[in-house]
Protein backbone atom coordinates (compact mmCIF):
# COMPACT_ATOMS: atom_id res chain seq x y z
CA UNK A 1 0.00 0.00 0.00
CA UNK A 2 3.30 2.01 0.57
CA UNK A 3 4.04 2.05 -3.14
CA UNK A 4 0.53 2.97 -4.16
CA UNK A 5 0.49 5.84 -1.96
CA UNK A 6 3.46 7.11 -3.22
CA UNK A 7 2.14 6.46 -6.63
CA UNK A 8 -0.90 8.51 -6.26
CA UNK A 9 1.39 11.41 -5.32
CA UNK A 10 2.46 11.63 -8.85
CA UNK A 11 -0.69 10.37 -10.23
CA UNK A 12 -4.03 11.46 -8.36
CA UNK A 13 -5.94 9.44 -9.95
CA UNK A 14 -7.19 6.06 -8.08
CA UNK A 15 -8.84 4.48 -11.01
CA UNK A 16 -5.47 5.05 -13.12
CA UNK A 17 -2.97 3.72 -10.15
CA UNK A 18 -3.42 0.03 -9.40
CA UNK A 19 -2.60 -3.14 -7.61
CA UNK A 20 -5.95 -5.25 -8.61
CA UNK A 21 -4.65 -9.00 -8.88
CA UNK A 22 -6.73 -9.04 -12.23
CA UNK A 23 -4.62 -6.25 -14.08
CA UNK A 24 -1.24 -7.09 -12.29
CA UNK A 25 -1.92 -10.59 -14.09
CA UNK A 26 -2.59 -8.22 -17.15
CA UNK A 27 0.70 -6.97 -17.33
CA UNK A 28 2.42 -10.03 -16.32
CA UNK A 29 2.66 -11.36 -19.71
CA UNK A 30 2.66 -11.19 -23.15
CA UNK A 31 1.81 -13.15 -26.14
CA UNK A 32 4.37 -15.83 -25.75
CA UNK A 33 5.76 -19.05 -23.75
CA UNK A 34 8.19 -16.60 -21.91
CA UNK A 35 7.44 -17.27 -17.84
CA UNK A 36 4.64 -14.86 -16.45
CA UNK A 37 6.26 -11.64 -13.65
CA UNK A 38 3.41 -9.59 -11.85
CA UNK A 39 4.66 -6.29 -11.67
CA UNK A 40 4.15 -4.42 -7.92
CA UNK A 41 2.01 -1.97 -9.84
CA UNK A 42 0.14 -0.55 -12.62
CA UNK A 43 0.17 3.14 -13.73
CA UNK A 44 -1.65 4.29 -16.76
CA UNK A 45 -0.14 7.88 -17.85
CA UNK A 46 -2.46 9.79 -19.45
CA UNK A 47 0.35 12.89 -20.36
CA UNK A 48 3.94 13.50 -20.79
CA UNK A 49 3.97 15.42 -18.08
CA UNK A 50 2.96 12.15 -15.77
CA UNK A 51 5.31 10.35 -17.29
CA UNK A 52 8.38 12.45 -16.42
CA UNK A 53 6.94 12.94 -12.70
CA UNK A 54 6.99 9.02 -12.33
CA UNK A 55 10.29 8.37 -14.10
CA UNK A 56 11.99 11.07 -11.88
CA UNK A 57 10.49 9.82 -8.63
CA UNK A 58 11.44 6.08 -10.12
CA UNK A 59 14.89 7.24 -10.57
CA UNK A 60 15.26 8.43 -7.39
CA UNK A 61 13.88 5.52 -5.34
CA UNK A 62 15.15 2.54 -8.28
CA UNK A 63 11.71 1.08 -8.75
CA UNK A 64 12.40 -0.83 -12.07
CA UNK A 65 9.57 0.40 -14.97
CA UNK A 66 8.53 -1.12 -17.67
CA UNK A 67 6.87 0.98 -20.53
CA UNK A 68 3.25 -1.63 -21.75
CA UNK A 69 1.06 -0.74 -25.02
CA UNK A 70 -1.01 -3.93 -26.27
CA UNK A 71 1.36 -6.35 -25.02
CA UNK A 72 1.47 -8.27 -28.07
CA UNK A 73 5.04 -8.83 -28.01
CA UNK A 74 6.69 -11.98 -28.56
CA UNK A 75 10.28 -12.40 -26.81
CA UNK A 76 8.84 -11.19 -22.98
CA UNK A 77 9.41 -7.25 -23.73
CA UNK A 78 6.43 -5.75 -21.69
CA UNK A 79 7.41 -8.88 -18.70
CA UNK A 80 8.21 -6.70 -15.31
CA UNK A 81 11.64 -9.14 -14.85
CA UNK A 82 12.47 -7.47 -11.92
CA UNK A 83 8.81 -6.68 -10.69
CA UNK A 84 8.01 -2.75 -10.33
CA UNK A 85 5.90 -0.63 -12.07
CA UNK A 86 4.01 -1.72 -15.17
CA UNK A 87 3.75 1.59 -17.26
CA UNK A 88 0.88 1.49 -19.64
CA UNK A 89 0.57 4.10 -22.05
CA UNK A 90 -2.59 3.07 -23.89
CA UNK A 91 -4.36 5.75 -22.37
CA UNK A 92 -2.01 8.34 -24.26
CA UNK A 93 -4.37 7.74 -26.98
CA UNK A 94 -4.88 11.39 -28.97
CA UNK A 95 -3.99 11.91 -32.71
CA UNK A 96 -2.38 15.14 -31.75
CA UNK A 97 -1.98 16.53 -35.60
CA UNK A 98 -2.90 15.27 -38.93
CA UNK A 99 -0.75 17.27 -41.70
CA UNK A 100 -1.70 15.53 -45.08
CA UNK A 101 0.28 18.20 -47.01
CA UNK A 102 2.93 17.32 -45.54
CA UNK A 103 2.51 13.40 -45.39
CA UNK A 104 2.70 13.37 -41.53
CA UNK A 105 0.60 12.89 -38.47
CA UNK A 106 1.75 13.09 -34.59
CA UNK A 107 0.26 10.70 -32.79
CA UNK A 108 0.47 9.72 -29.02
CA UNK A 109 2.35 6.63 -27.97
CA UNK A 110 -1.19 5.03 -27.25
CA UNK A 111 -2.69 5.53 -30.59
CA UNK A 112 -3.62 2.50 -32.15
CA UNK A 113 -2.76 1.47 -35.45
CA UNK A 114 -6.30 0.95 -36.91
CA UNK A 115 -7.50 4.51 -35.39
CA UNK A 116 -4.31 6.56 -37.36
CA UNK A 117 -5.37 4.58 -40.32
CA UNK A 118 -8.85 5.26 -40.21
CA UNK A 119 -7.85 9.22 -39.29
CA UNK A 120 -5.93 9.32 -42.15
CA UNK A 121 -7.79 7.32 -44.45
CA UNK A 122 -10.49 10.31 -44.91
CA UNK A 123 -7.46 12.24 -46.70
CA UNK A 124 -6.67 9.60 -49.32
CA UNK A 125 -3.48 8.38 -46.83
CA UNK A 126 -2.82 5.92 -44.74
CA UNK A 127 0.22 4.41 -42.40
CA UNK A 128 1.22 1.07 -43.86
CA UNK A 129 3.18 -0.61 -41.42
CA UNK A 130 1.30 -3.78 -40.51
CA UNK A 131 2.82 -6.44 -37.72
CA UNK A 132 -0.75 -8.08 -37.67
CA UNK A 133 -1.56 -6.77 -34.36
CA UNK A 134 -3.72 -3.89 -33.84
CA UNK A 135 -0.91 -2.58 -31.94
CA UNK A 136 0.05 0.61 -30.52
CA UNK A 137 2.25 3.01 -32.08
CA UNK A 138 4.50 3.67 -29.46
CA UNK A 139 5.01 0.05 -28.29
CA UNK A 140 5.58 -0.92 -32.35
CA UNK A 141 8.67 1.88 -32.09
CA UNK A 142 9.71 0.58 -29.46
CA UNK A 143 10.29 -2.56 -31.01
CA UNK A 144 10.88 -1.47 -34.35
CA UNK A 145 8.09 -3.35 -35.61
CA UNK A 146 7.41 -4.31 -39.16
CA UNK A 147 5.79 -6.94 -40.77
CA UNK A 148 3.93 -7.91 -43.62
CA UNK A 149 4.36 -4.28 -45.97
CA UNK A 150 7.91 -4.02 -45.38
CA UNK A 151 9.16 -5.43 -48.33
CA UNK A 152 7.50 -2.00 -49.92
CA UNK A 153 7.56 0.29 -47.41
CA UNK A 154 9.64 -0.38 -45.05
CA UNK A 155 9.79 -0.79 -41.00
CA UNK A 156 8.86 1.45 -38.10
CA UNK A 157 12.27 3.09 -38.32
CA UNK A 158 12.10 4.13 -41.89
CA UNK A 159 9.07 5.62 -40.89
CA UNK A 160 9.15 7.37 -37.58
CA UNK A 161 10.48 11.51 -38.79
CA UNK A 162 10.80 12.35 -34.94
CA UNK A 163 9.63 11.62 -31.55
CA UNK A 164 9.25 12.86 -27.68
CA UNK A 165 10.53 10.41 -25.37
CA UNK A 166 11.36 10.46 -21.34
CA UNK A 167 14.70 9.70 -20.12
CA UNK A 168 15.18 8.05 -16.58
CA UNK A 169 15.77 11.09 -14.83
CA UNK A 170 12.89 12.52 -16.09
CA UNK A 171 14.15 14.71 -18.87
CA UNK A 172 11.97 15.36 -22.08
CA UNK A 173 13.93 15.22 -25.52
CA UNK A 174 12.73 15.33 -28.99
CA UNK A 175 15.15 13.98 -31.38
CA UNK A 176 13.61 14.24 -35.65
CA UNK A 177 11.98 16.88 -37.03
CA UNK A 178 9.39 17.12 -39.87
CA UNK A 179 11.79 17.28 -42.44
CA UNK A 180 11.58 14.62 -45.00
CA UNK A 181 15.38 14.10 -44.10
CA UNK A 182 18.38 15.68 -41.69
CA UNK A 183 21.90 14.83 -41.70
CA UNK A 184 22.08 17.12 -38.63
CA UNK A 185 24.05 15.15 -35.48
CA UNK A 186 23.84 11.62 -34.08
CA UNK A 187 20.99 9.81 -35.16
CA UNK A 188 19.15 9.60 -31.88
CA UNK A 189 16.02 9.05 -33.22
CA UNK A 190 17.23 5.98 -34.56
CA UNK A 191 18.74 4.76 -31.58
CA UNK A 192 15.38 4.83 -29.56
CA UNK A 193 13.72 2.91 -32.13
CA UNK A 194 13.96 -0.67 -31.06
CA UNK A 195 15.24 0.31 -28.08
CA UNK A 196 12.33 -1.55 -26.11
CA UNK A 197 12.16 0.28 -22.90
CA UNK A 198 15.31 0.46 -22.05
CA UNK A 199 16.80 4.14 -22.96
CA UNK A 200 13.69 5.65 -22.29
CA UNK A 201 9.81 5.98 -22.80
CA UNK A 202 8.43 6.86 -26.21
CA UNK A 203 5.39 9.76 -25.58
CA UNK A 204 4.95 10.72 -29.06
CA UNK A 205 5.78 10.12 -32.63
CA UNK A 206 5.82 12.12 -35.80
CA UNK A 207 5.03 9.33 -38.48
CA UNK A 208 5.55 8.93 -41.92
CA UNK A 209 2.17 9.06 -44.33
CA UNK A 210 1.70 7.15 -47.93
CA UNK A 211 -0.74 7.71 -50.04
CA UNK A 212 -3.31 4.97 -50.68
CA UNK A 213 -2.73 3.37 -53.86
CA UNK A 214 -5.71 3.52 -56.62
CA UNK A 215 -5.52 -0.02 -57.39
CA UNK A 216 -5.05 -3.06 -55.07
CA UNK A 217 -4.77 -6.81 -55.83
CA UNK A 218 -4.22 -9.60 -53.85
CA UNK A 219 -2.90 -13.03 -54.73
CA UNK A 220 -2.91 -16.58 -53.43
CA UNK A 221 -0.49 -18.79 -55.42
CA UNK A 222 -0.37 -22.22 -54.02
CA UNK A 223 3.01 -24.11 -54.84
CA UNK A 224 4.02 -28.21 -55.07
CA UNK A 225 6.51 -27.85 -52.33
CA UNK A 226 8.35 -25.08 -50.37
CA UNK A 227 11.45 -24.92 -52.55
CA UNK A 228 9.04 -23.73 -55.61
CA UNK A 229 7.38 -21.03 -53.05
CA UNK A 230 10.32 -19.75 -51.97
CA UNK A 231 12.11 -19.43 -55.34
CA UNK A 232 9.29 -17.72 -57.08
CA UNK A 233 9.22 -15.06 -54.02
CA UNK A 234 12.87 -14.40 -55.11
CA UNK A 235 12.06 -14.09 -58.33
CA UNK A 236 8.91 -11.60 -57.60
CA UNK A 237 11.42 -9.81 -55.10
CA UNK A 238 13.55 -9.08 -58.22
CA UNK A 239 10.93 -8.59 -60.75
CA UNK A 240 10.30 -4.67 -60.21
CA UNK A 241 6.84 -5.16 -60.23
CA UNK A 242 4.75 -3.31 -57.38
CA UNK A 243 4.47 -5.98 -54.78
CA UNK A 244 3.17 -4.42 -51.21
CA UNK A 245 3.10 -7.31 -49.31
CA UNK A 246 4.91 -11.30 -49.97
CA UNK A 247 3.97 -14.11 -47.81
CA UNK A 248 4.86 -17.79 -47.78
CA UNK A 249 2.27 -19.69 -45.68
CA UNK A 250 3.69 -23.65 -45.09
CA UNK A 251 1.31 -26.72 -45.99
CA UNK A 252 1.10 -27.20 -41.94
CA UNK A 253 -0.05 -23.58 -41.29
CA UNK A 254 -2.54 -23.57 -44.42
CA UNK A 255 -4.06 -26.48 -43.18
CA UNK A 256 -4.32 -24.86 -39.74
CA UNK A 257 -5.85 -21.65 -40.88
CA UNK A 258 -8.55 -23.75 -42.86
CA UNK A 259 -9.22 -25.40 -39.55
CA UNK A 260 -9.75 -22.47 -37.53
CA UNK A 261 -11.33 -19.60 -40.50
CA UNK A 262 -13.51 -21.94 -42.28
CA UNK A 263 -11.45 -21.56 -45.24
CA UNK A 264 -10.60 -24.33 -47.84
CA UNK A 265 -7.80 -23.42 -49.19
CA UNK A 266 -5.35 -25.75 -51.16
CA UNK A 267 -3.28 -27.14 -48.25
CA UNK A 268 0.06 -26.48 -49.80
CA UNK A 269 2.98 -23.98 -49.97
CA UNK A 270 1.58 -20.99 -50.86
CA UNK A 271 2.30 -17.27 -51.40
CA UNK A 272 -0.12 -14.65 -50.23
CA UNK A 273 1.35 -11.73 -52.40
CA UNK A 274 -0.32 -7.94 -53.15
CA UNK A 275 0.24 -5.77 -55.70
CA UNK A 276 -0.62 -2.03 -55.87
CA UNK A 277 -0.11 0.95 -57.91
CA UNK A 278 -1.86 2.93 -60.34
CA UNK A 279 -5.19 0.79 -62.23
CA UNK A 280 -3.23 0.43 -65.25
CA UNK A 281 0.17 -0.60 -63.76
CA UNK A 282 -1.16 -3.28 -61.38
CA UNK A 283 -3.58 -5.23 -63.90
CA UNK A 284 0.01 -5.64 -66.67
CA UNK A 285 2.15 -6.77 -63.18
CA UNK A 286 -0.53 -9.27 -61.75
CA UNK A 287 -0.14 -10.67 -65.12
CA UNK A 288 3.77 -10.48 -64.99
CA UNK A 289 4.12 -12.15 -61.56
CA UNK A 290 1.49 -15.05 -63.06
CA UNK A 291 3.76 -16.10 -65.20
CA UNK A 292 6.80 -15.87 -62.81
CA UNK A 293 4.79 -17.95 -60.63
CA UNK A 294 3.85 -20.16 -63.16
CA UNK A 295 7.88 -20.59 -64.11
CA UNK A 296 8.19 -21.56 -60.94
CA UNK A 297 5.60 -24.26 -61.18
CA UNK A 298 2.61 -22.57 -59.31
CA UNK A 299 -0.35 -25.73 -59.15
CA UNK A 300 -3.19 -22.74 -58.07
CA UNK A 301 -3.68 -19.34 -58.56
CA UNK A 302 -6.87 -17.10 -57.22
CA UNK A 303 -6.57 -12.71 -57.77
CA UNK A 304 -9.03 -10.66 -56.25
CA UNK A 305 -9.82 -7.38 -56.33
CA UNK A 306 -12.78 -7.15 -54.21
CA UNK A 307 -11.75 -5.28 -50.90
CA UNK A 308 -13.93 -7.31 -49.07
CA UNK A 309 -11.87 -10.97 -50.30
CA UNK A 310 -8.91 -9.18 -50.46
CA UNK A 311 -9.95 -8.61 -46.39
CA UNK A 312 -10.57 -12.20 -45.74
CA UNK A 313 -6.86 -12.82 -47.45
CA UNK A 314 -5.05 -11.05 -45.00
CA UNK A 315 -7.25 -11.65 -42.34
CA UNK A 316 -6.19 -15.40 -42.77
CA UNK A 317 -2.39 -14.59 -42.95
CA UNK A 318 -2.80 -12.68 -39.61
CA UNK A 319 -4.63 -15.28 -37.75
CA UNK A 320 -2.02 -17.82 -38.28
CA UNK A 321 -0.84 -17.78 -34.79
CA UNK A 322 -4.32 -17.89 -33.36
CA UNK A 323 -5.24 -20.91 -35.67
CA UNK A 324 -1.76 -22.54 -34.07
CA UNK A 325 -2.95 -21.79 -30.79
CA UNK A 326 -6.88 -23.04 -31.39
CA UNK A 327 -5.42 -26.20 -32.77
CA UNK A 328 -3.07 -26.72 -29.66
CA UNK A 329 -4.81 -26.31 -26.91
CA UNK A 330 -2.91 -26.27 -22.92
CA UNK A 331 0.22 -24.76 -25.10
CA UNK A 332 2.22 -21.49 -25.54
CA UNK A 333 3.69 -20.48 -28.55
CA UNK A 334 7.47 -19.58 -29.28
CA UNK A 335 8.49 -18.06 -32.69
CA UNK A 336 11.60 -18.19 -34.10
CA UNK A 337 12.45 -14.92 -36.04
CA UNK A 338 15.50 -14.97 -38.39
CA UNK A 339 16.30 -13.04 -41.31
CA UNK A 340 18.65 -14.24 -44.03
CA UNK A 341 19.38 -12.23 -47.43
CA UNK A 342 16.75 -13.10 -49.56
CA UNK A 343 18.46 -14.95 -51.96
CA UNK A 344 19.39 -17.27 -49.39
CA UNK A 345 16.02 -17.80 -47.96
CA UNK A 346 15.52 -20.97 -50.19
CA UNK A 347 18.33 -22.84 -48.91
CA UNK A 348 17.58 -21.65 -45.24
CA UNK A 349 13.71 -22.59 -45.49
CA UNK A 350 14.12 -25.91 -46.83
CA UNK A 351 17.03 -26.22 -44.06
CA UNK A 352 14.83 -25.18 -41.30
CA UNK A 353 11.93 -27.71 -42.54
CA UNK A 354 14.62 -30.95 -41.97
CA UNK A 355 15.53 -29.09 -38.66
CA UNK A 356 12.18 -29.17 -37.34
CA UNK A 357 11.24 -32.26 -38.20
CA UNK A 358 14.86 -33.89 -36.75
CA UNK A 359 13.99 -32.26 -33.44
CA UNK A 360 10.23 -34.43 -33.17
CA UNK A 361 8.23 -31.17 -32.55
CA UNK A 362 4.85 -29.99 -34.51
CA UNK A 363 6.47 -26.70 -36.32
CA UNK A 364 4.94 -24.64 -38.88
CA UNK A 365 7.08 -22.29 -41.33
CA UNK A 366 5.85 -18.68 -42.26
CA UNK A 367 7.96 -15.47 -43.82
CA UNK A 368 7.84 -12.19 -44.90
CA UNK A 369 9.34 -13.45 -48.01
CA UNK A 370 9.97 -10.31 -49.47
CA UNK A 371 12.30 -9.50 -46.66
CA UNK A 372 14.02 -12.48 -46.18
CA UNK A 373 12.41 -12.59 -42.97
CA UNK A 374 10.71 -16.02 -41.83
CA UNK A 375 9.51 -17.75 -38.68
CA UNK A 376 9.28 -21.39 -37.42
CA UNK A 377 6.34 -21.12 -35.46
CA UNK A 378 6.02 -24.34 -32.64
CA UNK A 379 3.46 -24.66 -30.24
CA UNK A 380 5.01 -25.88 -26.88
CA UNK A 381 4.37 -27.50 -23.37
CA UNK A 382 5.40 -25.05 -20.45
CA UNK A 383 5.72 -27.66 -18.34
CA UNK A 384 7.64 -30.20 -20.21
CA UNK A 385 11.47 -29.44 -19.98
CA UNK A 386 12.68 -32.10 -22.94
CA UNK A 387 10.43 -29.53 -25.37
CA UNK A 388 12.11 -26.57 -24.28
CA UNK A 389 14.84 -27.67 -24.63
CA UNK A 390 14.31 -29.16 -28.55
CA UNK A 391 12.90 -25.68 -29.39
CA UNK A 392 15.91 -24.20 -28.06
CA UNK A 393 17.89 -26.37 -29.59
CA UNK A 394 15.84 -25.66 -33.00
CA UNK A 395 16.11 -21.74 -32.39
CA UNK A 396 20.20 -21.77 -31.86
CA UNK A 397 21.01 -24.21 -35.18
CA UNK A 398 18.10 -21.56 -37.23
CA UNK A 399 20.57 -18.31 -35.57
CA UNK A 400 23.71 -19.93 -36.31
CA UNK A 401 22.98 -20.38 -39.73
CA UNK A 402 21.38 -16.97 -40.44
CA UNK A 403 24.72 -15.27 -38.70
CA UNK A 404 26.69 -17.75 -41.28
CA UNK A 405 25.07 -16.11 -44.24
CA UNK A 406 25.42 -12.72 -43.60
CA UNK A 407 21.96 -12.52 -41.95
CA UNK A 408 20.44 -11.81 -37.97
CA UNK A 409 18.91 -13.38 -35.44
CA UNK A 410 15.88 -11.17 -35.11
CA UNK A 411 14.14 -9.55 -38.07
CA UNK A 412 11.34 -7.83 -36.55
CA UNK A 413 10.79 -9.44 -32.94
CA UNK A 414 13.06 -8.13 -31.17
CA UNK A 415 15.89 -9.04 -28.49
CA UNK A 416 13.44 -8.66 -25.32
CA UNK A 417 14.79 -10.68 -22.55
CA UNK A 418 14.60 -13.70 -24.82
CA UNK A 419 17.60 -13.14 -27.25
CA UNK A 420 20.09 -12.02 -25.38
CA UNK A 421 22.62 -14.33 -26.04
CA UNK A 422 21.75 -14.33 -29.45
CA UNK A 423 22.71 -10.78 -29.27
CA UNK A 424 25.68 -11.76 -27.93
CA UNK A 425 26.52 -14.14 -30.93
CA UNK A 426 25.89 -11.58 -33.50
CA UNK A 427 27.41 -8.20 -32.02
CA UNK A 428 29.86 -9.63 -29.26
CA UNK A 429 31.96 -6.37 -30.18
CA UNK A 430 29.55 -4.00 -30.19
CA UNK A 431 28.01 -5.20 -27.12
CA UNK A 432 30.36 -2.88 -24.49
CA UNK A 433 29.39 0.02 -26.92
CA UNK A 434 26.11 -0.97 -26.34
CA UNK A 435 26.39 -1.07 -22.40
CA UNK A 436 27.96 2.34 -22.64
CA UNK A 437 24.77 3.62 -24.88
CA UNK A 438 22.40 2.09 -22.34
CA UNK A 439 24.57 3.52 -18.77
CA UNK A 440 24.73 6.95 -20.64
CA UNK A 441 20.91 7.12 -21.07
CA UNK A 442 19.72 5.29 -17.65
CA UNK A 443 22.51 4.94 -15.33
CA UNK A 444 20.49 3.62 -12.61
CA UNK A 445 18.85 0.49 -14.35
CA UNK A 446 15.42 1.32 -14.17
CA UNK A 447 14.07 0.88 -17.42
CA UNK A 448 12.84 -2.38 -18.42
CA UNK A 449 15.85 -3.64 -16.47
CA UNK A 450 16.64 -7.15 -17.72
CA UNK A 451 16.23 -6.67 -21.24
CA UNK A 452 18.49 -6.59 -25.00
CA UNK A 453 21.64 -6.03 -23.26
CA UNK A 454 22.69 -6.88 -19.57
CA UNK A 455 20.97 -7.17 -16.47
CA UNK A 456 21.46 -3.96 -14.14
CA UNK A 457 24.30 -5.86 -12.72
CA UNK A 458 26.39 -6.56 -15.67
CA UNK A 459 26.10 -2.35 -16.31
CA UNK A 460 28.17 -1.36 -13.07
Amino acid sequence: MELRADLLRLVPDERRVTTSESVLDQHAQDLSYHRPRRPDAVVYAKTTEEVAALLRWASEQGVPVVPFGAGTSLEGHVIPARGGISLDLTRMDRIVELRPHDLLAVVQAGVLRSALNAAAGEHGLQFPVDPGADATLGGMAATNASGTTTVRYGGMRTNVLALEAVLADGRVVRAGSRAAKTSAGYDLRSLFVGSEGTLGVITELTLRLHGIPEAVVGVRAAFADLDAACAAAVALVGSGLSVARLELLDALTIAAVNAYKGMAYAEAPSLFLELAGSEAGVGGDVEAARELCEGEGCLAWAAERDPTARARLWEARHHVLFALVHGSPGKLHKSTDVCVPVSELPGAVRRARLLAEDSGLAASIIAHAGDGNYHVLLMLDPADPAELAAAERLNDALVEHALAVGGTCTGEHGIGQGKIGYLEREHGDLLPLMRDVKRAFDPQGILNPGKVVASEAALR
